[in-house]
């Protein structure tokens, strides 16, 4: 049994070593045959054609702003974060309703809420200031006070 194992292992590695030689041998070849077109292709290709500039496609998403937003845009964007959490209705939401008392959230979905706020303000909130948010209205002069917009 043990010689069969040998011998059958001795194959697989010549084996290997001749796919290994003929495979390289024809991909270099290839490799060879595709830059001579290459080359025709552009020793033939007009100037223009050569010097054409490069535009990169570059497709990214930030929110860039002239000015800082007012606090009327906050009120909407707090809301709005707050309106899509899934375990506040509308018609509770208010920006003076308590996220406990009225809206029936609990701790951990405070802290939801506050890491919501974080995203969408792109700022992070400490967590001895977010133990101070308990309504939307706080929220709002919490982010136009770290903002500076007094209005």
């Amino acid at each position: 049994m043990a010689s069969l194992v040998n011998s059958v292992r001795g194959l697989a590695c010549r084996n290997t070593s001749l796919l290994r030689c003929v495979f390289l041998r024809s991909v270099s070849s290839a490799t060879v045959a595709r830059r001579d077109r290459c080359n025709e292709k552009f020793l033939t290709a007009p100037a223009s054609a050569l010097l054409s500039p490069f535009e990169p496609k570059v497709w990214s998403v930030h929110r860039f702003f002239a000015t800082k937003p007012k606090v009327d845009e906050i009120k909407q964007r707090v809301l709005k974060v707050v309106g899509a959490y899934d375990k506040v209705t509308a018609d509770k939401l208010t920006l003076e309703s308590h996220f406990i008392n009225d809206l029936g959230l609990d701790s951990l979905d405070h802290v939801e809420v506050i890491m919501a706020m974080e995203d969408e303000f792109g700022f992070e909130i400490p967590d001895g200031d977010a133990e101070k948010l308990f309504r939307p209205a706080d929220i709002v002069q919490y982010i136009a006070d770290k903002e500076d917009i007094y209005e």
